[in-house]
């Protein structure tokens, strides 16, 4: 069961702001909840607490008060921050033009020990640790307790920009333990410092906190392949959003866009520009920080940026405290499709089946689900996971084809793992290896006319029994073409929009439209384009 302890001096902090807002703190209940205090020229005194604000005097705040605070705590440093020495605490001004201070934050540290315990393992294990979450909830923190328990072991140096971690003042705060502390004169040097700390004081253990600029990433990749431990924080809310940051991307090892050759890509069933990993991570294990009480752990970076570049399903461990205290921990799998970024496919539906394959019988396997909630499938239908292996089958589209029809997929590289084998009837006319391995081991091959999601999905209810009610597709979409046309005549609808269709039924749907005297538009995207009836 986890317990916190928690030291905060807040004392310490209340005693440099002025007498009535120090008062009404004091006296209130919720002071063990006060994040910060806020003091605005002009505007009235703010504490904000976790759940809410509360107004500390009805005298709004004069030029005095600001500088009866500045008076009373350290030196403002170029990145406008200071502190009260030995404490945790952080006060940060904000200036006008000629840099006179017309506003404070003063921010209330806490050390809280006990913090690390749903992640102890993983700090205790020598691997590099990349600690993401967004302002506020609790990174510095962790920080703080990783620092103290790994210099109970190892020989562990801080680099602290801001004095955010160790406190403020040339003696650390006692929470950090045993770790030594580098103090920053210029938040735009951090990352000299950080070399600095490796190149003299050969730490085994090097911790830094907001990490945002590129030379600190540059920096960072340094101290990991010098084969010390680095334990460092970002801001952000998951490992997409660091893809996405040009920035920090090079933490997690970088994008790149490369060219596969004719093979490869019908082998991966992708086109022949793709987006892959430029380089090993500089970090081994990433850390979400949802929370203070739950967290989603990435324990392979490299293999959680393939994933995400390639479409493939991730995997995290999920971490947070039960109602007990006691640490729950559980793997979750998330399809590609929960992670919808530009590095990844979007999902398509088609809403018939049409055309014929080859067909050969596969036998079921186990492994885990495409779609994490199967629904109840009717007795004699297929239940177990079939791992596919396309050549030149688009996996974005065989994807799409098993969402559509809630099957349980796994797509796989290897021709070993696979269950069967999909492909063209152009390149099974050419015997590559790959099929020809496939023939040799009796894997079973369907072969489709054409890569287009209505022939994968066919060959899919086949392959699991699906049952199918035969449909004229042309018939049923002039039918609903007709009948909104009547909704629209009759004034029952002011504009009809209808079903996505193919491009050639959209053509008729638009012919009936206008001998019906009405307006018809075609919107949207393949394969969602569609068509809109309305009066002129």
């Amino acid at each position: 069961m986890t317990t916190f302890q928690i030291t905060d001096d807040l004392d310490l902090l209340l005693s440099v702001l002025p007498d009535r807002i120090r008062d009404v703190l004091e006296q209130s209940e919720r002071k063990s909840d006060l994040l910060e205090i806020v003091m605005d020229l002009g505007r009235l005194p703010e504490a904000r607490f976790a759940d809410g604000e509360l107004v500390l005097s009805s005298h709004e705040i004069v030029v005095d008060d600001l500088e009866m605070v500045v008076a009373r705590v350290g030196d403002f440093g170029k990145d406008n921050r200071a502190g009260i020495e030995r404490t945790l605490h952080r006060i940060s001004a904000i200036r006008n033009r000629k840099g006179d201070v017309i506003g404070l934050t003063c921010r209330v540290g806490r050390a809280v020990y006990g913090a690390i315990e749903i992640i102890q393992d993983i700090v205790m294990s020598d691997k590099s640790i990349l600690l993401l979450g967004r302002p506020g909830v609790g990174k510095t923190t962790l920080l703080r307790e990783a620092a103290r328990l790994r210099s109970e072991l190892k020989r562990v140096v801080i680099v602290d920009t801001s004095n955010e971690i160790a406190g403020d003042g040339d003696i650390p705060h006692p929470a950090i333990g045993r770790a030594r502390r580098m103090q920053v004169s210029e938040p735009a040097l951090q990352h000299e410092v950080m070399i600095e700390a490796v190149e003299n004081h050969m730490p085994e253990v090097i911790i830094i906190d907001e990490i945002g600029r590129e030379l600190e990433a540059v920096a960072a990749r340094t101290i990991a392949e010098r084969g010390v431990q680095l334990i460092g924080t970002a801001h952000g809310n998951s490992l997409q959003n660091l893809l996405m940051n040009p920035t920090l991307s090079d933490l997690v090892g970088g994008i790149e866009s490369v060219t596969l050759s004719d093979e490869e890509a019908r082998r991966r069933g992708t086109q022949k520009s793709v987006l892959e990993r430029r380089a090993p991570p500089t970090f081994d294990i990433l850390i979400e920080i949802k929370d203070r009480q739950h967290m989603v752990i990435h324990p392979s970076v490299s293999a959680a940026v393939d994933a995400i570049l390639r479409d493939r399903p991730l995997t995290p461990e999920e971490r947070f405290l039960g109602e007990n205290g006691a640490v729950q921990i559980q793997r979750v799998e998330e399809i590609s499709t929960a992670y919808q970024t530009e590095f990844g496919a979007r999902g398509r539906k088609r809403r018939t089946f049409e055309g014929d394959e080859h067909r050969a019988p596969v036998a079921p396997s186990n492994g885990h689900y495409f779609e994490p909630e199967p629904e109840p499938e009717p007795e004699g239908q297929r239940r177990g996971v079939v791992r596919i292996y396309p050549y030149g089958v688009g996996q974005n589209r065989l994807r799409t084809a098993a969402n559509s029809l809630k099957v349980p997929i796994q797509i796989v590289d290897n021709l070993n793992a696979s269950d069967a084998v999909l492909t063209l009837k152009n390149y099974y006319r050419q015997q590559p290896a790959p099929i020809l391995e496939a023939e040799r081991r009796a894997i079973p091959i369907y072969i489709l006319r054409s890569n287009t999601v209505t022939q994968i999905e066919q060959c899919l209810v086949d392959i699991f029994h699906l049952p199918t009610t035969p449909v004229n597709v042309f018939d049923e979409a002039m039918r609903e073409t007709q009948e909104g046309i009547q909704r629209v005549l009759t004034g029952s609808a002011d504009d009809i929009e209808l079903t996505p269709q193919s491009a050639t039924i959209r053509g008729q749907q638009h012919q009936l439209a206008r001998a019906a005297n009405l307006i018809s538009h075609s919107y949207g995207r393949e394969p969602y384009r569609r068509v809109r009836i309305f009066r002129k």
